[in-house]
């Protein structure tokens, strides 16, 4: 009879002690969750309300000012993009097309 008391008792601790790691580990798992950003963050409201003054070129990647990038954007807009030659177009035609029936017929080698 004593033997069964004490299993009984000793279930029940180990009850009591699983279920209090259970709750400690999930409030500290929850609290990560509900962090705040670092200070230094920006936020981004303010972020979205700051007007961007620098740009990058499209063609290298450098720096410009807003003028700069204005003046450029309407240059590639009034200078249309050179024409390839139609012996490569018909070139570059052919070449999409074999590449097309290559993967339709895969065992053609041509």
């Amino acid at each position: 009879m004593r033997r069964v008391k004490t299993r009984k008792s000793l279930k029940l601790l180990s009850l009591i002690v699983i279920s209090a790691i259970f709750i400690f580990l999930s409030n500290y798992w929850r609290s990560a969750a509900i962090a705040l950003p670092p200070p230094e963050d920006t936020p981004e409201e303010i972020l979205r309300t700051k007007i961007i003054i620098e740009a990058r070129s499209p063609i290298d990647g450098k720096s410009l000012t807003a003028a700069e990038y204005i003046q450029l954007q309407a240059q590639l807009q009034e200078v249309p993009p050179p024409k390839l030659d139609p012996k490569i177009r018909e070139q570059i035609f052919l070449l999409r097309l074999r590449k097309t029936l290559l993967q339709f017929f895969p065992f053609l080698n041509f």
